[in-house]
């Protein structure tokens, strides 16, 4: 497995608009949670793909809450851990999207 490469970047997210200050561990938006497929391991930009990545799953875990991404182009899915800046609502409500999805609603 590849190591983990940090890059300290500042980007604007493709979906809500939002300028973003990256710390090195910044992988989606903390306002509507999607991210860009960019890498293949964390931080090395070598995916090839660059399509948006939608939050469809949130799970909660002893250190906090991670999300899944699928991509809207190649379908990758990658799970991520959440930043103390995540807007809290985005993530119930993609909670919620989740579990409706498993129960066929």
């Amino acid at each position: 497995m590849a190591s983990f490469t940090r890059r300290i970047e500042d980007f604007v997210c493709q979906q809500c608009g939002r300028a973003v200050s990256g710390d090195g561990y910044t992988n989606h938006c903390p306002a509507c949670l999607w991210s860009q497929h960019v890498d293949v391991a964390p931080g090395d930009r070598a995916a090839g793909c660059g399509g948006m990545m939608q939050p469809v799953e949130v799970e909660s875990r002893s250190r906090g809450y991670r999300i899944l991404h699928r991509c809207v182009v190649c379908g990758a899915e990658k799970w991520n851990q959440t930043a103390p800046g995540d807007d809290f609502e985005h993530l119930l409500a993609a909670m919620r999207a989740s579990a409706n999805r498993k129960l066929g609603l």
